[in-house]
């Protein structure tokens, strides 16, 4: 199964792909986009490369990718549904875990939550996932709060290693998520 087009009340979710590279090193270069991933803006360079290795995503399980979202012409950010990549996630099978980076200008519209609340639809409806969640510093509070806008419960607070910290990675990280019922019930409402 290919990466499906994903629509939202104002935004567009179209697969990844290599024409969309100048919108991923504008997205990239902005240090304040970056400052809870990287502490940094990535060089065109890094965000060349980081961008080949998003579109491989859409390579490693059916249906699962990077979207690039726009508002009619104008790119919004990037929405993900991604496959777990490590052991403390859990399974590959049956989950997925979401992402989003939206331009600074648009931040505070509701984009990001848009774009995630259509990519819950996508993965529990289209492709039947059983639980999404999502990850993020625990000093990211607009992240914290889109992921709890969309419906994801706190899970846990968790420390990675990382060979250069950011500033506040000594607080960890967590991880939010929701299944399939709990999605399916609050759609109830």
């Amino acid at each position: 199964m290919a990466q499906a087009i994903v629509l939202a009340p104002r935004l567009r979710l179209v697969p990844l792909a290599p024409e969309h590279v100048e919108h991923s090193v504008r997205l990239d270069a902005d240090p304040e986009v970056m400052r809870h991933l990287t502490g940094r803006g990535r060089t065109r360079e890094e965000a060349v490369e980081a961008h080949r290795a998003l579109l491989a995503l859409a390579d490693r399980v059916p249906g699962l990718g990077v979207w690039a979202g726009f508002a009619g012409d104008e790119f919004i950010g990037r929405w993900t549904l991604e496959p777990p990549h490590r052991d403390d996630q859990g399974p590959v099978a049956g989950q997925a875990e979401l992402g989003y980076r939206v331009r600074r200008e648009w931040w505070r519209q509701g984009f990001a939550s848009e774009g995630a609340r259509a990519l819950l639809r996508h993965g529990f409806v289209d492709l039947g996932l059983a639980r999404i969640f999502a990850e993020t510093m625990a000093v990211n509070v607009a992240s914290r709060r889109t992921m709890e806008a969309v419906g994801l419960r706190y899970v846990r607070t968790f420390r990675l290693d990382f060979p250069d910290p950011l500033p506040d990675s000594e607080l960890g990280e967590v991880e939010y998520a929701i299944t399939r019922e709990e999605w399916h019930a609050r759609q109830a409402f």
